[in-house]
């Protein structure tokens, strides 16, 4: 499976997820057996003001190998210019415009999934951008905006004509957000009209559930989101079961520790103690869902602020 000019090192990629998928997280996916990881959604205009906090989110781990970098804007000359303003980083694989994001403060502002509203403006975005780098361009979607607003097969169709070399596919539209069913039927349908690479998102919570999408929709890589915080080691598992047909054991409750503990001080390491702990404290919510006494062990990890008194409580959750 080729993106353009570029061979991810399998199928089964991590979505990129803002606030979850930053260079610590990624590259314990990738350890992990992760065949892609995506950025966190990068602000073009904030590439094109040399922005402190969008230079942070452009931070790559050679540990990851190459990786999708994710755009978001409306701006057909701003996301063209700011491509070929990052395209000599060889860290990055190729450039993702972020067409399916629900949040409203992102959708008030045209970008996002409020894109999916205006086809006509996506072909030229897709065609500047394509043609201003060498790197291969793709878009994530949605199934659409709204239940009145089902057009993932004509979009694909437009970024397919202008240049594009893949498209993401989320079965759900931007009204849903993240609530009922992805649609998986929207991605088969898209698969089978276009000839540039599917990559179908939404669901994927184990190995079973990966395969499902693959032979159901044919897609040619499946993209994992919610169901990997907290869960880096989904990717191993996916992997090993779509290679051999043999499932894994999930993670004990002292692997799951171990990881935590690890991820808590790559963070640090990364962004500083006083960030590093705090944005730990969500990642340690995803971690120790489900284990004895994790509601009340939350509300612990909400007030620690040093290092060694975080990981101690963790160690004490050991069996």
């Amino acid at each position: 499976m080729k993106i353009g000019n570029f061979e991810p090192e399998n199928k089964v990629f991590l979505a990129p997820m803002a606030g979850v998928t930053d260079v610590v997280f990624r590259t314990l996916c990738k350890e992990q057996g992760c065949g892609l990881t995506y950025s966190e959604m990068v602000s073009a205009k904030g590439v094109m003001y040399d922005n402190n906090n969008t230079k942070k989110l452009l931070e790559i781990d050679k540990k990851e190998g190459k990786v999708a970098v994710q755009l978001f804007g409306s701006d057909p000359k701003v996301l063209a210019d700011m491509a070929k303003k990052l395209e000599d980083n060889e860290d990055i694989g190729f450039f993702d415009i972020n067409m399916g994001c629900p949040a409203p403060k992102i959708v008030k502002n045209g970008d996002g999934s409020a894109l999916m509203k205006n086809p006509k403006l996506i072909g030229k975005i897709v065609k500047e951008v394509s043609s201003a780098t060498k790197k291969p361009l793709t878009i994530k979607i949605r199934k659409g905006f709204d239940d009145d607003c089902i057009n993932a097969l004509e979009i694909a169709k437009i970024v397919e004509e202008n240049g594009g070399s893949g498209i993401a596919i989320h079965g759900r539209t931007r009204e849903q957000f993240y609530s009922g069913t992805a649609d998986w039927d929207i991605i088969k349908k898209v698969k089978e009209n276009v000839t540039i690479p599917v990559i179908g998102n939404g669901d994927i919570t184990s190995p079973e559930k990966a395969k499902q999408m693959l032979e159901y929709t044919g897609c040619d890589a499946i993209m994992v989101g919610r169901a990997a915080q907290g869960n880096p080691w989904l990717f191993k598992r996916i992997t090993h079961y779509l290679k051999t047909g043999e499932m894994l054991d999930k993670p004990s409750i002292n692997e799951k520790i171990d990881i935590a503990i690890k991820h808590l001080y790559m963070l640090i390491e990364c962004k500083g103690e006083y960030i590093g702990i705090r944005e730990m404290r969500k990642h340690l919510g995803w971690y120790i869902k489900g284990m004895p006494k994790s509601s009340e062990m939350r509300v612990i990890i909400n007030g620690i602020e040093n290092p060694k008194e975080m990981e101690q409580l963790l160690l004490s959750m050991k069996q």
